[in-house]
């Protein structure tokens, strides 16, 4: 894999563990009630997320245009950083509504 790429892969990983992070922190906000930093919990990890897909998508794009992609240990542990970035971003919007309702008292 050329130092390009790599970096890429690296930055998949960095931006995919912070939106993890910022999702992880925004279900611990609307566990203390706090649905304002929740929020804004929830759209740093929407942000980070858009950043790791951007690199993402230029990999992507590499290889639609003939470029080889390597695939190696590394990129596929950026591949699965974000897919779980993904998940923890879908679980904590849902945990967010959850804990809101419970606070309204619904």
């Amino acid at each position: 894999m050329d130092e390009s790429k790599y970096e890429n892969a690296l930055q998949i990983i960095l931006h995919a563990g912070n939106a993890k992070s910022a999702a992880l922190m925004a279900i611990d906000a609307a566990h203390d009630g706090d649905f304002e930093g929740a929020e804004k919990q929830l759209a740093e990890a929407q942000a980070e997320m858009s950043a790791a897909h951007k690199k993402q998508f230029e990999l992507t794009q590499a290889e639609a245009n003939g470029e080889e992609v390597d695939i190696n240990i590394i990129l596929i542990h950026a591949e699965d950083h974000l897919t779980m970035a993904i998940m923890a971003s879908d679980f904590a919007e849902r945990f967010v509504e959850l804990y809101r309702d419970k606070y309204e008292g619904k």
